[in-house]
């Protein structure tokens, strides 16, 4: 065999290890504030998780890939591909060195970001500054204030408008069941609209937005009734009140976040492993790259098993230390996450599931008031989010120079 298979070898291996990282750290996206709020359990998070995103990936995920993710450093570097390959194989291992330091930290910080950071630093090393699209690299330090902030935006108004209709209110279960078509409903529209303008296989399907508004707004009305009829039949009215409702509600919020979370973040373990796979392969790469299946089976499995053996690290944090979550305040927070990443990738900001989730948090924190905030742990995460990109960048650098010695 010659060297390019041993790297193959190698990028499997760490492909498998970004995956991992992916799942020990993003799962906090899906199901933290779910399992917060008490409306699962740990284990039946990380199985719930596990399978969606292994699903996302697979069904939904991109089927192509940027060879440069986002478009922050210029593809004319990828031209030699040795030079490619090693800049590939030091990305992941960046990457994925970084999100695992955070996750032994227990914080949530951005793998997209990660990644980012990571192709910078192959970008400087294999082209120099010049390669680097500053605008877009802007975009993204940008998104660490717009992601959560315009979360927090969302998450304090909806809970703040739960508890105006249905919470300040003496009969809050009858109020919260005769409300429920409209907050399922606009959960299933966001979901619908995603599902079509956000991931691969929505712009496969290529439906404009006038008709997107129109099929998710069918969606969920239909849902909206459905929803109601269903728990009106299984749900007894209980000391909880509204909370029984909208823990039945949470759980299908925080399913759609888990199933975004594979079609879309499995592209930052599998795009650098797609590369080296079509390097060794052909001997040459372009813009973009095909992704076979099995590399995005491959990437979904990576993904669960980091859930699963990892997962409630970072989980905790975010579902339980920044403040108290119980159902309404979780499906607000979920709801704020999965409007925000919507929103934002429309108008093409690059934004972090992450930062929407830690904002949506904090969004529901302030609703009740500052104290009820823990600002010392939103202080930890804030500084990770900050040396995401420096430090993926720097690390990146590292490796590259030392697989250049021995390579």
């Amino acid at each position: 065999m010659g060297t390019e298979y041993y790297i193959l070898i190698a990028g499997y291996i760490l492909g498998f290890y970004m995956s991992w990282n992916i799942g020990a750290n993003d799962v906090a996206n899906s199901m933290a504030s779910a399992v917060g709020a008490k409306a699962i359990t740990i284990r039946q998070a990380i199985f719930i998780a596990g399978i969606l995103n292994i699903t996302g990936a697979v069904f939904i995920g991109s089927h192509v890939t940027n060879t440069i993710r986002k478009g922050i450093v210029s593809t004319d570097i990828l031209a030699d591909p040795h030079i490619a390959l090693i800049g590939a194989f030091s990305a992941l291992l960046a990457a994925s060195l970084w999100i695992s330091f955070a996750t032994w930290k227990s914080l949530p910080v951005s793998t997209t970001h990660s990644i980012v950071g990571a192709m910078i630093g192959f970008g400087i090393m294999a082209g120099g500054f010049s390669v680097i699209n500053f605008g877009k690299l802007g975009a993204v330090v940008l998104s660490w204030v717009i992601s959560p902030v315009f979360s927090l935006i969302i998450a304090y108004l909806m809970f703040k408008l739960i508890v105006k209709t249905i919470l300040s209110k003496v009969d809050s279960f009858a109020l919260a069941l005769k409300l429920s078509p409209f907050f399922i409903g606009i959960t299933f529209f966001i979901v619908v609209l995603s599902f079509l303008c956000k991931t691969p296989l929505g712009k496969n399907l290529a439906i404009g937005t006038p008709a997107a508004l129109v099929i998710a707004f069918i969606i969920a009305f239909f849902f909206g009734i459905a929803g109601r009829m269903l728990l009106s039949r299984f749900i007894k009215k209980s000391e909880n009140g509204a909370e029984e409702i909208f823990k039945r509600i949470q759980i299908g919020t925080s399913c759609y976040v888990a199933l975004a979370q594979g079609a879309n973040d499995v592209a930052n373990a599998i795009g650098p492993l797609a590369l080296i796979y079509f390097l060794v392969k052909t001997g040459s790469v372009g813009d973009k790259v095909p992704v076979p299946v099995f590399l995005l089976l491959f990437g979904g499995i990576g993904i669960a098993c980091g859930i699963g053996m990892a997962g409630h690290r970072v989980m905790d944090t975010v579902g339980k230390k920044i403040t108290t979550l119980n159902n309404t305040r979780g499906f607000s927070v979920d709801f704020a996450a999965a409007t925000t990443v919507l929103i934002a990738s429309k108008m093409g900001l690059p934004v972090s599931t992450t930062h929407a989730a830690v904002g949506g948090v904090l969004g529901v924190g302030l609703a009740r008031g500052l104290e009820a905030v823990n600002f010392r742990i939103i202080k930890k995460i804030m500084i990770y989010w900050i040396l995401t990109v420096p430090a993926a960048a720097i690390t990146s650098i590292i490796i590259f120079k030392i697989l250049q010695l021995i390579l």
